[in-house]
């Protein structure tokens, strides 16, 4: 894994993309850079206990979203867009070849960022997200714009403490739907098929917010097809914890199977 040759301090500070700016985090250093990619709406403390395992021998560089935690308010929170920032940030703090963690909807980003720069990404490691499953229908994305704007008077006792996006309910419900789009067996399931660098998955169970039942649970049984299709990809572990609680109660399982896909660039790759 390749770096520029950065401080040993940590860096905090905004890096200025199109119309806005993102708020970074970066504890420079020699070590293998990872690189944290949120949930759709999550703020980079998230992962307080996860880089608290990996310890002082990597770097961390974290970061938050378009109009997440710190970070501006801009005119485009397409996924397309949040793909490219990871681009913005790369070239910000000089990092040329990271090993990419994503949470949820950051799963998503982390496997097409991945897919379409395998020479410049060590491998991905995927936390309940980047599921490959048809779960978004008409009836869904009604729920989805009505859940939304139900909570709409909720963010902002948010927004002072970093905890909600600064986005209208409207944008936070398309951001959501968009999600389904770009989840469908159709769409996603061509992406994973062409990653060629180690990644691993790290499952949760259960519910999350907003879904019923087993929703989440058919969800995760599309990986079944994932990782008989291509021997890059793999199950590092299944967890107790929920999607919600997945970084709080299983920063460790999180911790190993960056430990495993570092291991896997080391050698013992496999190619597609």
């Amino acid at each position: 894994m390749t770096t520029s040759n950065p401080a040993n301090a940590t860096w905090t500070g905004m890096v200025p993309v199109d119309d806005t700016a993102l708020a970074v985090t970066d504890t420079g250093g020699p070590g293998a850079p990872v690189v944290y990619l949120n949930g759709q709406f999550g703020i980079q403390p998230q992962w307080r206990r996860v880089i608290a395992e990996l310890g002082t021998g990597w770097r961390h560089i974290t970061y938050d979203m378009r109009a997440r935690g710190k970070s501006q308010r801009s005119a485009d929170y397409s996924f397309e867009t949040n793909v490219s920032d990871v681009d913005a940030v790369l070239t910000a703090r000089g990092v040329h070849r990271p090993l990419l963690v994503g949470w949820s909807y950051g799963a998503a980003v982390a496997a097409h960022w991945a897919s379409r720069n395998p020479d410049r990404t060590v491998g991905a490691v995927l936390v309940d997200g980047a599921y490959p499953h048809d779960w978004l229908d008409e009836a869904m994305e009604q729920r989805i714009r009505k859940l939304f704007r139900r909570m709409s008077w909720f963010w902002p006792l948010l927004r002072p403490f970093g905890m909600a996006p600064r986005m209208t309910a409207d944008q936070q419900a398309n951001s959501n739907i968009e999600l389904g789009v770009i989840s469908r067996e159709r769409e996603l399931g061509p992406v994973l098929n062409n990653i060629t660098v180690p990644a691993r998955y790290v499952v949760a169970s259960g519910t999350s917010f907003g879904s019923r039942s087993d929703e989440q649970e058919r969800m995760r049984t599309s990986l079944d097809t994932v990782t008989a299709s291509n021997p890059n990809i793999h199950i590092s572990a299944k967890v107790a914890g929920n999607h919600g609680a997945i970084l709080r109660k299983d920063f460790r399982a999180i911790a190993e199977a960056v430990r495993e896909v570092a291991a896997l660039d080391r050698g013992g790759r496999l190619k597609a």
